[in-house]
Order: structure tokens, then sequence, then C-alpha cells
């Protein structure tokens, strides 16, 4: 009799993992950006994990009898990838899609990519990947709700907020400066009349969300397993940014809260990779490899604790 698991699915019809895994689109100096370079090779892949589970057997000869046994289970998962445009319209209508069930994506921007196979109960996981300025690999910890102050690839706006429109803006952090030096052409003017700029982030819709939501992944563990598993340029981080990375990181941690109907637990997970300019020090693969180490971590060591099993 085949082996039977805690849910008693038997071990040859446990569902995969499904995982999206999106990169952005064109930006400024970057006709392909270095975030779909990584990501793209990723895209109707699948990864296998084997792990020790613990299952019930239950004898043949005496159907009464059971006993605890460890098997070696493999499970897949199927990875998916999407490129995301640049552009805080573009986030905000794309995101709430990705976390519905079955999940709602755009057409591809992609030519070369072959269409996506979308899981009727949704996403396990959502990968999202962004580039940053040189320097190692950056495991983003939390999005921010407000502080967006720089135009997007087409020079628009993010959102004005309204409900707390009388307070002022907060002083940048040294990620955001950074981020602000580096794409010193999107930045927006201040009010030559000298008033307070706007606060810009997100407004309606997004009301009930706090001001910052942490990944419920523990970024610091699958940190640290990267770096014992060869992928050493890499560190936890605070700070997303304040820009598209940041606002499509927010985005879908909130979209994920939303589609769970949860405040406290949400059923996808979420998680955010800066990646440097290739080469800078890393190359593309070396960014791809670390991406799937991270997935299959993901879905394997932690899939009790982070992503549902069914």
């Amino acid at each position: 009799m085949p082996a039977i698991d805690a849910n008693g699915i038997p071990a040859s019809e446990v569902r995969p993992y499904h995982v999206l895994i999106t990169g952005f689109g064109p930006f400024s100096r970057y006709a392909v950006n270095p975030s779909w370079l990584a990501v793209k090779p990723l895209h109707n892949t699948i990864l296998t994990i084997d792990s020790l589970d613990e299952t019930v057997i239950f004898d043949d000869q005496n159907p009464m009898a059971e006993a605890n046994s460890f098997t070696q289970e493999t499970r897949e998962i199927y990875l998916s990838t999407l490129q995301v445009p640049v552009t805080y319209e573009d986030v905000l209508a794309i995101v709430p899609g990705l976390h519905a069930r079955p999940p709602v994506l755009p057409p591809s921007a992609d030519p070369d990519l072959p269409d996506i196979i979308l899981p009727a109960d949704g996403f396990d996981l959502i990968f999202h990947v962004g580039v940053a300025g040189r320097g190692p690999l950056r495991m983003e910890r939390v999005g921010h709700k407000f502080g967006y102050n720089m135009k997007d690839a087409t020079g628009s706006h993010a959102p004005i907020e309204t409900s707390n429109s009388n307070r002022g803006q907060s002083e940048p952090s040294e990620m955001e400066r950074m981020e602000r030096a580096r794409l010193s052409e999107y930045l927006i003017e201040p009010p030559v009349d000298g008033t307070e700029p706007p606060k810009r982030g997100f407004g309606k819709g997004y009301e009930s969300f706090s001001e910052e939501i942490f990944t419920e992944i523990d970024v610091e563990k699958l940190v640290h397993h990267l770096k014992k598993s060869g992928v050493e340029q890499i560190y936890s981080s605070l700070d997303a940014g304040h820009y598209l990375c940041d606002f499509i990181y927010y985005c879908s941690l909130a979209e994920s809260k939303r589609a769970s109907g949860k405040a406290d637990k949400s059923t996808t997970k979420v998680i955010f990779l800066h990646c440097p300019p290739v080469d800078q020090p890393l190359s593309t693969e070396e960014v791809t490899e670390a991406i799937k180490k991270s997935v299959i971590w993901l879905c394997g060591t932690a899939a009790k604790s982070v992503i549902p099993s069914t």
C-alpha cells in the first residue's frame, strides 16, 4: 500500500508548489533590466526538492497496525516569471491580480516566453526581483507605504495620499538617499513657493494597511542559508529604497494579506530581492542561481512554517 502523508494524500499525488518570480522592464540606461535578465531563464522551469517527511505507513498484513516511518518525498516546484513595467500605474494594476485565485496576469511583455500555466488555487510564493546600485544582493524585509518622491520610467508620480495630507514628510533614509542619487533624473522638483510637497504612496484602497508591512518569511534564516550554500555576497535589508522596488513589495505584501482575509497571516508568501547591475560584482548567472537556491529553501526546509503544503 502506498505511503500516505499526514494529510491523507498519497505521496505520488502531493501538490507541487507554484512560484511566480517577477523582474522589471526597461528603465533608464537599461534596455533590458538586470533583474529581468536574471529572472527570465527560470520561466516554466521545474525544480525538485527532496525532504525527509514523517509519514504514516499502513501494514497490508495487519490493517489495524500503524507505525511512523520516515520516507524520502520528492516534490516539484513550478516556476513562472513575469516582467513588470517600471511604473506606479502598472504595479497597482497588475499586482492585485497576482494574488487572485486563480491568478490574473497581463499578457507577457516578452514575446519569447510561452504562456504561464496558472494554478487554480493561486501561487504559494511570489518572489520579486529588482535592480539596485553596485554591491551585494539585498534580501528585503519590509515594504513602505509612503515616501515615493521620484518619478517612474514614464515620468509619472506615485499617487497622493489624502487622509493624512497635513503630515510632513519624514527624513529620507540612507538607502533612499542612495537611490535618489542614482536616479537623480527621476527626482520630483519641490514646489517653488516653498510649500510642503504632497505625501505620495498608497492611497485609496490601502487605507487599512499599516505604514510598514514586513514579510512573514524569516529573512535572516534565508540569508544565513544562502551564505552557507555559497552565496556569500548577500545581506538582509530594512529599506527597499522608496522607489518602484519598494512600491511593488509593499503592494504585494498588502494584496497577499487582502487575499487571505487575515491581517496577521497570508496564504501567498512574498519576498523581494535586490540585485546589482550585471557584473557589479555578481554575474547574471550568479543572481539566477541565488534566486533558485532561495526558492528551494523556501519550499523545502521551511515549507511547514513558511509555505502552505496543500
